[in-house]
């Protein structure tokens, strides 16, 4: 048993994204703790294993937040382009996907190597399998008691930096400790929900289209996404219907228009010239995937040759294909969202350092606080921007 604390200068809870570039930013006498077995499991996992690590067209504009200006100064101070530069600094192949995401020709395992390399080069210190046993205030520090390796250590840090998430994926070890200890030290949580996530429909009603994908513009009252759709045997998926569900709230309906960028009409009419002695199906599934129209085909009473159906027949199914209303039952919840909406309250934070304004010394970044982005590696570029905001401000009280 450990009689004298650990005295530290920051002590920084999560080696996400988020901590691990606080700690490379915020140098010598730091220390980052996690459960996990390594760091950095979460960007180990994303992009398909490749890392969507940043996105070339970030912005204020790509984030939800009850204060949308918030994220403007951190991210202003460290850009897509400094992180970009990071990655080239350490002879890291990347290639743009789609939409300006950014994504490893390699593995998102070299990103974790580059974030450790980082953390050591400036002196900090890295430690797994660490679990959080208790946090309190003492004098103008922190006391906190941890657990390594079923060893307890206690600690005495002037900075704690609280990195540890959101919820979302709670089977690699999420838990909402952040929002816990925020409670603790009297700073307010904003409602929290899982965001970028599949929608589900009780009844399984496209169980029989699961793994057909196509472009498609999903919308509600709030926003639209003209992305890929992807139909489950659960429910809907895909780019488009990630992005919506951080807008999405139980109960509303979205609508999907499948043929976004297609003039359905036109392109039947001349069918119909050319020779519409074929089915309507026949026609329609030269256009749209046949096992979605073998779906819609009884759903919207389709039936007749091509030839049968008059403009108005022909109107009427390209306005149900471009305004498809469907109502979620839910959602898959944090199981599979990719991030978690909402977060610590971005008016209790100082938007220059990140740190809390009634708690000297206590910062939160990353998906622990109340900026949320979206789908494409909005999200990793708001930890880099945070993570160097806090870590930067450490650093400067040492000089």
């Amino acid at each position: 048993m450990q009689n004298d604390p650990m005295i530290l200068d920051t002590l920084i809870l999560g080696a996400g994204a988020a901590g691990l570039m606080c700690a490379a930013h915020a140098g010598p006498g730091t220390l980052v703790v996690d459960h996990a077995k390594s760091p950095g499991e979460k960007i180990r996992i994303s992009g398909g294993g490749r890392c969507n690590f940043t996105n070339m067209y970030a912005g204020p504009d790509n984030y939800l937040s009850a204060n949308p200006h918030f994220c403007k100064s951190a991210m202003a101070r460290y850009s897509q382009w400094d992180f970009i530069a990071l990655v080239d600094k350490h002879r890291i192949a990347w290639h743009e996907k789609t939409l300006g995401q950014l994504f490893c020709d390699g593995s998102a395992k070299q990103i974790v190597a580059m974030l450790v390399e980082e953390l050591k080069a400036a002196g900090a210190d890295l430690w797994v399998q660490t679990s959080v046993e208790a946090v309190s205030r003492e004098g103008d520090g922190f006391h906190v008691r941890l657990k390594r390796d079923g060893t307890p250590v206690t600690v005495h840090c002037r900075n704690l930096v609280l990195a540890t998430g959101g919820k979302s994926i709670p089977k690699m070890g999420a838990t909402g400790l952040a929002y816990d200890l925020a409670h603790q030290f009297d700073l307010p949580v904003t409602d929290t929900r899982p965001a970028l996530v599949p929608f589900t429909f009780s009844d399984a009603r496209f169980k029989d289209l699961s793994g057909v994908a196509l472009p498609a513009r999903l919308s509600n009252a709030r926003k639209s996404f003209d992305e890929a759709l992807l139909f489950t045997h659960r429910g809907l998926s895909g780019p488009s219907v990630l992005q919506l569900s951080s807008y999405w709230r139980e109960g509303e309906s979205v609508s999907a228009n499948l043929i976004p960028e297609m003039d359905l009409f036109g392109a039947l009419r001349d069918q119909r010239q050319k020779g519409g002695g074929k089915d309507l199906k026949t026609e329609l599934a030269r256009h749209l995937p046949a096992r979605l129209v073998d779906h819609i085909t009884p759903l919207w009473g389709l039936k007749g040759r091509l030839a049968d159906q008059s403009d108005t027949a022909l109107q009427a199914l390209c306005e149900k294909l471009s305004a498809w209303e469907l109502t979620p039952s839910g959602t898959e919840g944090y199981r599979t969202a990719e991030v978690t909406l909402g977060g610590i309250d971005t008016e209790a934070l100082s938007s220059k350092d990140m740190q809390a304004k009634s708690v000297p010394g206590l910062f939160a970044i990353g998906e622990a606080v109340d900026v949320t982005g979206w789908l494409g590696g909005f999200n990793f570029q708001w930890a880099w921007a945070s993570g160097h905001a806090a870590g930067k401000a450490i650093a400067a009280q040492k000089s």
